[in-house]
Protein backbone atom coordinates (compact mmCIF):
# COMPACT_ATOMS: atom_id res chain seq x y z
CA UNK A 1 0.00 0.00 0.00
CA UNK A 2 0.92 3.56 -0.64
CA UNK A 3 1.27 5.71 2.00
CA UNK A 4 2.30 9.58 2.83
CA UNK A 5 2.20 12.22 5.56
CA UNK A 6 -0.17 15.16 4.45
CA UNK A 7 0.76 18.49 5.93
CA UNK A 8 -2.20 18.00 8.99
CA UNK A 9 -0.52 14.81 10.04
CA UNK A 10 3.19 16.27 10.14
CA UNK A 11 4.48 17.48 13.16
CA UNK A 12 7.31 19.38 13.83
CA UNK A 13 10.38 16.86 14.89
CA UNK A 14 8.96 13.75 12.82
CA UNK A 15 11.79 12.57 11.54
CA UNK A 16 12.92 9.86 8.69
CA UNK A 17 16.14 8.17 7.79
CA UNK A 18 17.82 5.35 5.81
CA UNK A 19 21.35 4.12 4.97
CA UNK A 20 23.11 3.27 1.59
CA UNK A 21 26.30 2.24 0.65
CA UNK A 22 27.76 3.63 -2.31
CA UNK A 23 28.85 0.70 -5.08
CA UNK A 24 30.50 1.00 -8.69
CA UNK A 25 27.03 0.73 -10.05
CA UNK A 26 25.62 3.95 -8.18
CA UNK A 27 28.46 5.91 -10.01
CA UNK A 28 28.33 4.98 -13.06
CA UNK A 29 24.42 5.30 -13.34
CA UNK A 30 24.53 8.30 -11.56
CA UNK A 31 27.34 9.35 -14.30
CA UNK A 32 25.22 8.47 -16.88
CA UNK A 33 21.97 10.01 -15.87
CA UNK A 34 23.60 13.01 -14.92
CA UNK A 35 26.34 13.24 -17.90
CA UNK A 36 28.93 13.86 -14.97
CA UNK A 37 31.89 11.90 -16.03
CA UNK A 38 34.90 13.77 -13.91
CA UNK A 39 37.72 10.97 -14.11
CA UNK A 40 38.19 11.13 -10.21
CA UNK A 41 34.63 9.25 -9.84
CA UNK A 42 36.61 6.28 -11.93
CA UNK A 43 40.05 6.13 -11.53
CA UNK A 44 42.25 5.65 -8.28
CA UNK A 45 44.70 7.38 -10.24
CA UNK A 46 43.10 10.66 -11.09
CA UNK A 47 42.10 10.36 -7.32
CA UNK A 48 45.14 10.80 -6.22
CA UNK A 49 46.26 13.09 -8.90
CA UNK A 50 43.78 15.47 -8.64
CA UNK A 51 42.31 15.61 -5.53
CA UNK A 52 43.36 14.76 -1.68
CA UNK A 53 42.05 11.14 -1.45
CA UNK A 54 43.34 7.89 -2.28
CA UNK A 55 40.59 6.19 -3.76
CA UNK A 56 37.40 7.03 -5.91
CA UNK A 57 34.52 9.13 -4.33
CA UNK A 58 31.19 9.28 -5.43
CA UNK A 59 29.31 12.43 -6.91
CA UNK A 60 28.23 14.75 -4.43
CA UNK A 61 24.82 15.25 -5.30
CA UNK A 62 24.46 11.42 -4.80
CA UNK A 63 24.31 12.03 -1.26
CA UNK A 64 21.67 14.21 -2.38
CA UNK A 65 19.44 12.22 -4.06
CA UNK A 66 19.25 10.20 -1.38
CA UNK A 67 17.85 12.87 0.57
CA UNK A 68 15.36 13.38 -2.16
CA UNK A 69 14.58 9.90 -2.00
CA UNK A 70 13.39 10.37 1.64
CA UNK A 71 11.58 12.91 1.25
CA UNK A 72 9.53 11.62 -1.75
CA UNK A 73 9.42 8.01 -0.69
CA UNK A 74 9.01 8.41 3.71
CA UNK A 75 8.43 11.85 4.74
CA UNK A 76 6.18 13.11 3.61
CA UNK A 77 6.24 10.76 0.62
CA UNK A 78 4.15 10.72 -2.68
CA UNK A 79 2.64 14.08 -3.64
CA UNK A 80 5.56 15.81 -2.34
CA UNK A 81 6.46 18.71 -4.29
CA UNK A 82 10.14 20.33 -3.87
CA UNK A 83 10.28 23.74 -3.29
CA UNK A 84 13.93 24.53 -2.59
CA UNK A 85 17.28 22.58 -1.46
CA UNK A 86 20.20 23.68 0.60
CA UNK A 87 22.98 21.69 1.00
CA UNK A 88 26.52 21.96 2.15
CA UNK A 89 29.17 18.85 1.70
CA UNK A 90 31.77 18.44 4.32
CA UNK A 91 33.77 15.28 2.82
CA UNK A 92 33.95 12.77 0.28
CA UNK A 93 31.86 9.82 -0.14
CA UNK A 94 34.25 6.55 -1.11
CA UNK A 95 33.13 3.44 -2.85
CA UNK A 96 31.84 0.85 -0.25
CA UNK A 97 30.88 3.95 2.07
CA UNK A 98 27.77 3.35 4.08
CA UNK A 99 25.96 6.97 3.84
CA UNK A 100 23.74 7.42 6.59
CA UNK A 101 20.81 10.27 5.65
CA UNK A 102 18.15 11.60 7.69
CA UNK A 103 15.74 14.51 8.07
CA UNK A 104 13.68 16.05 10.35
CA UNK A 105 10.61 18.69 9.91
CA UNK A 106 11.48 21.66 11.80
CA UNK A 107 8.85 24.09 10.61
CA UNK A 108 5.32 24.14 9.43
CA UNK A 109 4.19 27.41 7.46
CA UNK A 110 1.23 29.25 7.58
CA UNK A 111 0.53 28.88 4.31
CA UNK A 112 -1.13 25.47 4.80
CA UNK A 113 1.42 23.21 2.93
CA UNK A 114 5.10 23.99 3.01
CA UNK A 115 7.15 22.25 5.24
CA UNK A 116 10.87 22.81 6.36
CA UNK A 117 13.13 19.75 6.69
CA UNK A 118 17.07 19.99 8.17
CA UNK A 119 18.67 17.47 6.73
CA UNK A 120 21.99 15.37 7.32
CA UNK A 121 24.19 12.75 6.24
CA UNK A 122 27.33 10.80 7.96
CA UNK A 123 29.75 8.13 6.99
CA UNK A 124 30.06 4.73 8.97
CA UNK A 125 32.75 6.60 11.01
CA UNK A 126 29.59 9.21 11.96
CA UNK A 127 31.64 11.83 10.37
CA UNK A 128 29.77 14.75 8.46
CA UNK A 129 29.17 14.48 5.04
CA UNK A 130 26.25 16.70 4.38
CA UNK A 131 24.05 19.34 5.92
CA UNK A 132 21.48 21.37 4.78
CA UNK A 133 17.67 22.36 4.17
CA UNK A 134 15.31 21.48 2.14
CA UNK A 135 11.67 23.29 1.25
CA UNK A 136 8.67 21.43 0.17
CA UNK A 137 4.83 21.38 -0.18
CA UNK A 138 3.63 18.43 1.61
CA UNK A 139 0.86 16.44 -0.06
CA UNK A 140 -2.64 17.32 0.95
CA UNK A 141 -4.29 14.31 0.11
CA UNK A 142 -4.06 10.22 0.93
CA UNK A 143 -3.56 7.92 -1.55
CA UNK A 144 -6.77 5.57 -2.55
CA UNK A 145 -4.88 2.98 -5.05
CA UNK A 146 -2.33 0.19 -3.91
CA UNK A 147 1.27 -0.28 -5.29
CA UNK A 148 -0.28 -2.51 -8.30
CA UNK A 149 -0.26 0.46 -10.49
CA UNK A 150 3.17 -0.07 -9.87
CA UNK A 151 3.24 -3.22 -11.73
CA UNK A 152 5.57 -2.16 -14.72
CA UNK A 153 8.61 -0.64 -12.41
CA UNK A 154 10.49 -3.90 -11.55
CA UNK A 155 13.26 -2.33 -10.18
CA UNK A 156 13.16 -2.44 -6.28
CA UNK A 157 15.59 -0.67 -3.63
CA UNK A 158 18.24 -2.61 -3.38
CA UNK A 159 18.95 -3.47 0.38
CA UNK A 160 19.53 -7.24 0.23
CA UNK A 161 23.19 -6.81 0.71
CA UNK A 162 22.76 -4.23 2.95
CA UNK A 163 20.07 -5.75 5.47
CA UNK A 164 22.52 -8.21 5.55
CA UNK A 165 25.71 -6.39 6.36
CA UNK A 166 23.73 -4.42 9.26
CA UNK A 167 22.08 -7.55 10.54
CA UNK A 168 25.39 -9.25 11.26
CA UNK A 169 27.21 -6.70 13.11
CA UNK A 170 25.14 -7.05 15.71
CA UNK A 171 26.54 -10.64 16.44
CA UNK A 172 29.33 -11.31 18.58
CA UNK A 173 33.44 -10.46 17.00
CA UNK A 174 34.32 -13.74 14.49
CA UNK A 175 38.04 -14.59 13.66
CA UNK A 176 38.89 -15.02 10.17
CA UNK A 177 41.91 -16.82 8.37
CA UNK A 178 42.44 -14.59 5.41
CA UNK A 179 44.62 -17.02 3.57
CA UNK A 180 47.35 -15.01 1.80
CA UNK A 181 46.17 -11.93 0.95
CA UNK A 182 49.01 -10.46 -0.97
CA UNK A 183 47.55 -7.93 -3.59
CA UNK A 184 45.49 -5.25 -2.85
CA UNK A 185 41.83 -6.43 -3.44
CA UNK A 186 42.50 -9.23 -1.26
CA UNK A 187 43.85 -7.25 1.61
CA UNK A 188 40.89 -4.29 0.61
CA UNK A 189 38.41 -6.71 1.79
CA UNK A 190 39.27 -8.27 4.45
CA UNK A 191 40.47 -4.45 6.35
CA UNK A 192 36.85 -3.31 5.29
CA UNK A 193 35.25 -6.28 6.03
CA UNK A 194 37.20 -5.21 9.66
CA UNK A 195 36.30 -1.66 9.44
CA UNK A 196 32.48 -2.32 8.90
CA UNK A 197 32.52 -4.49 12.18
CA UNK A 198 31.78 -7.90 10.49
CA UNK A 199 34.73 -9.63 11.45
CA UNK A 200 38.30 -9.59 12.71
CA UNK A 201 40.91 -10.77 10.31
CA UNK A 202 43.83 -12.94 10.85
CA UNK A 203 46.08 -12.26 8.22
CA UNK A 204 48.09 -15.41 7.23
CA UNK A 205 50.89 -14.90 4.87
CA UNK A 206 54.67 -13.24 3.67
CA UNK A 207 54.66 -10.54 6.39
CA UNK A 208 57.06 -8.47 4.33
CA UNK A 209 55.29 -8.86 1.34
CA UNK A 210 51.64 -8.19 2.70
CA UNK A 211 53.07 -4.80 4.75
CA UNK A 212 54.80 -3.54 1.49
CA UNK A 213 50.83 -4.12 -0.09
CA UNK A 214 49.22 -2.60 2.76
CA UNK A 215 51.88 0.71 2.51
CA UNK A 216 51.60 1.02 -1.37
CA UNK A 217 47.56 0.50 -0.86
CA UNK A 218 47.47 3.21 1.73
CA UNK A 219 45.86 0.03 4.37
CA UNK A 220 45.95 0.55 8.01
CA UNK A 221 46.93 -3.40 8.73
CA UNK A 222 48.27 -2.48 12.12
CA UNK A 223 45.27 -3.88 14.36
CA UNK A 224 45.41 -7.14 13.11
CA UNK A 225 47.54 -10.11 13.85
CA UNK A 226 49.43 -11.40 11.22
CA UNK A 227 50.50 -14.53 10.37
CA UNK A 228 53.87 -15.06 8.53
CA UNK A 229 54.38 -17.78 6.22
CA UNK A 230 57.26 -18.25 3.21
CA UNK A 231 55.09 -18.98 0.19
CA UNK A 232 51.27 -19.65 -0.48
CA UNK A 233 51.26 -23.54 -0.07
CA UNK A 234 52.61 -22.90 3.34
CA UNK A 235 49.67 -20.05 3.63
CA UNK A 236 46.79 -22.16 2.77
CA UNK A 237 47.90 -25.16 5.36
CA UNK A 238 48.45 -22.87 7.97
CA UNK A 239 45.02 -20.64 7.18
CA UNK A 240 43.33 -24.29 7.57
CA UNK A 241 45.12 -25.54 10.52
CA UNK A 242 43.52 -22.34 12.53
CA UNK A 243 40.29 -23.10 11.28
CA UNK A 244 40.68 -26.47 12.17
CA UNK A 245 41.99 -25.96 15.98
CA UNK A 246 39.15 -22.79 16.59
CA UNK A 247 41.42 -19.87 16.41
CA UNK A 248 39.46 -18.84 13.38
CA UNK A 249 35.63 -19.52 12.37
CA UNK A 250 35.83 -18.28 8.92
CA UNK A 251 38.27 -19.21 6.04
CA UNK A 252 38.65 -16.33 2.99
CA UNK A 253 40.64 -16.75 0.04
CA UNK A 254 43.19 -14.18 -0.47
CA UNK A 255 44.98 -14.02 -3.79
CA UNK A 256 46.58 -17.44 -4.05
CA UNK A 257 44.89 -20.04 -6.44
CA UNK A 258 41.64 -21.57 -5.80
CA UNK A 259 43.35 -24.94 -6.44
CA UNK A 260 45.94 -24.33 -3.53
CA UNK A 261 43.60 -23.42 -0.84
CA UNK A 262 41.03 -26.22 -1.90
CA UNK A 263 43.74 -28.85 -1.63
CA UNK A 264 44.00 -27.52 1.85
CA UNK A 265 40.85 -27.64 2.67
CA UNK A 266 39.91 -31.26 1.13
CA UNK A 267 43.51 -32.78 3.03
CA UNK A 268 42.03 -36.40 4.88
CA UNK A 269 43.40 -35.78 7.62
CA UNK A 270 44.84 -32.28 8.05
CA UNK A 271 41.33 -30.64 6.08
CA UNK A 272 38.04 -29.19 6.71
CA UNK A 273 36.13 -32.04 5.60
CA UNK A 274 32.68 -33.12 6.91
CA UNK A 275 29.90 -35.60 6.43
CA UNK A 276 28.69 -33.34 3.24
CA UNK A 277 29.83 -32.90 0.24
CA UNK A 278 31.94 -28.93 0.15
CA UNK A 279 29.35 -26.99 -2.65
CA UNK A 280 29.32 -23.55 -3.74
CA UNK A 281 26.62 -20.90 -3.11
CA UNK A 282 25.98 -17.49 -5.39
CA UNK A 283 23.83 -15.29 -2.82
CA UNK A 284 22.20 -12.86 -5.47
CA UNK A 285 20.87 -9.19 -5.29
CA UNK A 286 18.96 -9.03 -8.48
CA UNK A 287 17.37 -5.61 -9.00
CA UNK A 288 14.35 -6.95 -10.85
CA UNK A 289 13.29 -9.24 -7.80
CA UNK A 290 12.23 -8.32 -4.74
CA UNK A 291 14.71 -10.76 -1.96
CA UNK A 292 17.92 -12.34 -2.20
CA UNK A 293 18.23 -15.58 -5.04
CA UNK A 294 20.89 -18.26 -3.99
CA UNK A 295 22.12 -20.23 -7.42
CA UNK A 296 23.89 -23.52 -6.29
CA UNK A 297 26.16 -24.90 -7.43
CA UNK A 298 28.04 -22.48 -9.79
CA UNK A 299 31.78 -23.13 -8.69
CA UNK A 300 33.23 -26.62 -7.62
CA UNK A 301 31.01 -29.54 -8.60
CA UNK A 302 31.07 -29.58 -12.07
CA UNK A 303 28.68 -32.48 -13.20
CA UNK A 304 27.24 -33.80 -9.70
CA UNK A 305 25.17 -36.98 -10.05
CA UNK A 306 21.95 -37.23 -7.86
CA UNK A 307 23.91 -37.98 -4.55
CA UNK A 308 25.74 -34.88 -4.78
CA UNK A 309 23.14 -32.78 -5.56
CA UNK A 310 21.18 -34.08 -2.10
CA UNK A 311 24.32 -32.35 -0.32
CA UNK A 312 24.35 -29.62 -2.77
CA UNK A 313 20.72 -29.24 -1.68
CA UNK A 314 21.36 -29.38 2.43
CA UNK A 315 24.23 -27.33 2.29
CA UNK A 316 21.78 -24.62 0.78
CA UNK A 317 18.97 -25.32 2.86
CA UNK A 318 21.70 -24.63 5.79
CA UNK A 319 22.68 -21.27 4.34
CA UNK A 320 18.78 -20.30 4.43
CA UNK A 321 18.55 -20.88 7.43
CA UNK A 322 21.58 -19.45 9.29
CA UNK A 323 20.12 -16.33 6.98
CA UNK A 324 16.82 -16.41 8.53
CA UNK A 325 14.91 -18.06 6.05
CA UNK A 326 12.65 -20.85 7.97
CA UNK A 327 11.67 -22.35 5.09
CA UNK A 328 13.34 -21.78 1.72
CA UNK A 329 11.23 -22.40 -1.41
CA UNK A 330 13.61 -24.31 -3.74
CA UNK A 331 13.35 -25.01 -7.56
CA UNK A 332 15.47 -27.90 -8.99
CA UNK A 333 16.08 -26.10 -12.33
CA UNK A 334 16.01 -28.20 -15.85
CA UNK A 335 15.15 -27.31 -19.29
CA UNK A 336 11.52 -28.22 -18.93
CA UNK A 337 9.11 -29.31 -16.70
CA UNK A 338 7.95 -32.69 -17.54
CA UNK A 339 10.21 -35.51 -16.40
CA UNK A 340 11.76 -37.02 -19.71
CA UNK A 341 14.21 -39.55 -19.35
CA UNK A 342 16.28 -38.29 -22.22
CA UNK A 343 16.82 -35.62 -19.67
CA UNK A 344 18.87 -36.75 -16.48
CA UNK A 345 18.34 -33.62 -14.85
CA UNK A 346 14.39 -33.87 -15.03
CA UNK A 347 15.05 -37.92 -12.90
CA UNK A 348 17.29 -36.55 -10.42
CA UNK A 349 14.42 -33.51 -9.55
CA UNK A 350 11.93 -35.78 -9.52
CA UNK A 351 14.58 -38.32 -6.86
CA UNK A 352 15.28 -35.11 -5.10
CA UNK A 353 11.08 -34.14 -4.86
CA UNK A 354 10.68 -37.57 -3.70
CA UNK A 355 13.37 -37.62 -1.10
CA UNK A 356 11.74 -34.48 0.26
CA UNK A 357 8.16 -35.88 0.37
CA UNK A 358 9.89 -39.10 2.25
CA UNK A 359 11.44 -36.81 5.35
CA UNK A 360 15.01 -37.31 3.60
CA UNK A 361 15.19 -33.99 2.81
CA UNK A 362 13.89 -31.67 5.31
CA UNK A 363 13.34 -27.53 6.08
CA UNK A 364 12.45 -26.42 2.79
CA UNK A 365 9.78 -26.27 -0.09
CA UNK A 366 11.14 -28.13 -2.86
CA UNK A 367 9.50 -28.59 -6.28
CA UNK A 368 10.97 -30.10 -9.75
CA UNK A 369 11.94 -30.27 -12.93
CA UNK A 370 10.69 -26.58 -13.02
CA UNK A 371 12.30 -24.36 -16.22
CA UNK A 372 13.43 -20.51 -15.27
CA UNK A 373 10.62 -19.46 -16.49
CA UNK A 374 8.36 -21.31 -14.25
CA UNK A 375 10.32 -20.75 -11.13
CA UNK A 376 10.59 -16.94 -11.19
CA UNK A 377 7.16 -16.36 -13.06
CA UNK A 378 3.70 -17.30 -11.31
CA UNK A 379 2.19 -16.17 -14.37
CA UNK A 380 4.26 -18.27 -16.77
CA UNK A 381 3.49 -21.21 -14.28
CA UNK A 382 -0.04 -20.50 -14.69
CA UNK A 383 -0.06 -20.75 -17.85
CA UNK A 384 1.61 -24.03 -18.11
CA UNK A 385 -0.74 -25.34 -15.10
CA UNK A 386 1.81 -25.30 -12.52
CA UNK A 387 0.49 -25.11 -9.15
CA UNK A 388 3.54 -25.14 -7.10
CA UNK A 389 3.89 -22.28 -3.72
CA UNK A 390 7.77 -22.13 -5.66
CA UNK A 391 6.66 -20.37 -8.99
CA UNK A 392 7.50 -16.66 -8.28
CA UNK A 393 8.59 -17.27 -4.89
CA UNK A 394 11.72 -19.00 -5.07
CA UNK A 395 14.67 -18.51 -3.21
CA UNK A 396 16.91 -21.11 -3.91
CA UNK A 397 17.94 -22.18 -7.67
CA UNK A 398 18.92 -25.93 -7.71
CA UNK A 399 20.74 -25.90 -11.33
CA UNK A 400 21.88 -28.92 -13.51
CA UNK A 401 25.78 -28.90 -13.65
CA UNK A 402 28.39 -26.01 -13.39
CA UNK A 403 28.05 -25.05 -17.05
CA UNK A 404 24.37 -24.11 -17.04
CA UNK A 405 24.53 -22.49 -12.77
CA UNK A 406 27.89 -20.44 -14.15
CA UNK A 407 25.95 -19.03 -17.15
CA UNK A 408 22.90 -18.28 -14.81
CA UNK A 409 24.85 -16.35 -12.12
CA UNK A 410 26.87 -14.34 -15.13
CA UNK A 411 23.73 -13.37 -17.24
CA UNK A 412 22.53 -11.65 -14.01
CA UNK A 413 25.19 -10.24 -12.82
CA UNK A 414 26.04 -8.67 -16.78
CA UNK A 415 22.48 -8.77 -17.77
CA UNK A 416 20.56 -7.13 -15.27
CA UNK A 417 23.22 -5.76 -13.04
CA UNK A 418 23.15 -7.97 -10.24
CA UNK A 419 25.55 -7.77 -7.20
CA UNK A 420 26.64 -11.77 -6.47
CA UNK A 421 28.54 -12.83 -2.69
CA UNK A 422 29.93 -16.43 -2.71
CA UNK A 423 30.38 -19.14 -0.02
CA UNK A 424 31.30 -22.21 -0.02
CA UNK A 425 29.50 -24.34 2.31
CA UNK A 426 30.57 -28.95 3.45
CA UNK A 427 33.82 -27.70 5.03
CA UNK A 428 33.75 -27.11 9.10
CA UNK A 429 33.95 -23.61 8.50
CA UNK A 430 32.41 -21.69 6.07
CA UNK A 431 34.72 -20.38 3.29
CA UNK A 432 34.57 -17.11 1.27
CA UNK A 433 35.61 -17.75 -2.14
CA UNK A 434 36.55 -14.07 -3.22
CA UNK A 435 37.08 -12.94 -7.11
CA UNK A 436 39.19 -10.72 -8.47
CA UNK A 437 36.12 -9.01 -10.63
CA UNK A 438 33.86 -8.82 -7.26
CA UNK A 439 33.03 -5.62 -5.99
CA UNK A 440 33.56 -4.32 -2.85
CA UNK A 441 29.87 -4.33 -1.69
CA UNK A 442 29.75 -8.14 -2.72
CA UNK A 443 32.81 -9.05 -0.84
CA UNK A 444 31.91 -6.98 2.08
CA UNK A 445 28.29 -9.44 1.68
CA UNK A 446 30.33 -12.34 0.88
CA UNK A 447 31.74 -11.56 4.39
CA UNK A 448 28.60 -11.16 6.49
CA UNK A 449 26.95 -14.24 4.93
CA UNK A 450 30.14 -16.32 6.23
CA UNK A 451 29.59 -14.79 9.61
CA UNK A 452 25.97 -15.21 9.90
CA UNK A 453 26.61 -19.27 8.92
CA UNK A 454 29.54 -19.28 11.66
CA UNK A 455 26.84 -17.43 14.33
CA UNK A 456 24.08 -20.07 13.42
CA UNK A 457 27.19 -22.53 13.71
CA UNK A 458 27.77 -21.25 17.88
CA UNK A 459 24.37 -20.86 18.21
CA UNK A 460 23.80 -24.42 17.63
CA UNK A 461 21.15 -23.20 14.90
CA UNK A 462 22.61 -25.05 12.16
CA UNK A 463 24.35 -28.35 12.15
CA UNK A 464 26.89 -30.41 9.37
CA UNK A 465 28.74 -28.92 7.25
CA UNK A 466 27.17 -25.42 6.74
Amino acid sequence: MITNKIFDEIAIGDKASMSRMLTKRDVDMFAMMSGDVNPTHFSDEFAKMLMETQKVSGHSMWGGALISSLLGNDLPGPGTVYKSQQLSFHGAVELGDTLSVSIRAKEKRNDGKTVVFECLAVNQRDEKIITGEAIVQAPIKKPTADASLLSDLKFHQRRSFQNLIEMVREYDPIAMAVCHPCSRNALEGAVDAAEASLMTPILVGPAERIKQVAEESAIDISAYELVDTSHSHESATKAVELCRNGTAEVLMKGSLHTDEIMGAVVKKDTGLRTNLRLSHVFIMDVPTYPKPLFVTDAAINIYPKLEDKVHILKNAILLAHSLGIDEPKIAILSAVETINPKIPSTLEAAALCKMADRGQITGAIIDGPLAFDNAISKEAAAIKGINTPVAGDTDVFLVPDLESGNILAKQLQYLVNAEAAGIVLGARVPFVLTSRADSRKARLASCAVAVAVAHARRQGKVTGGA
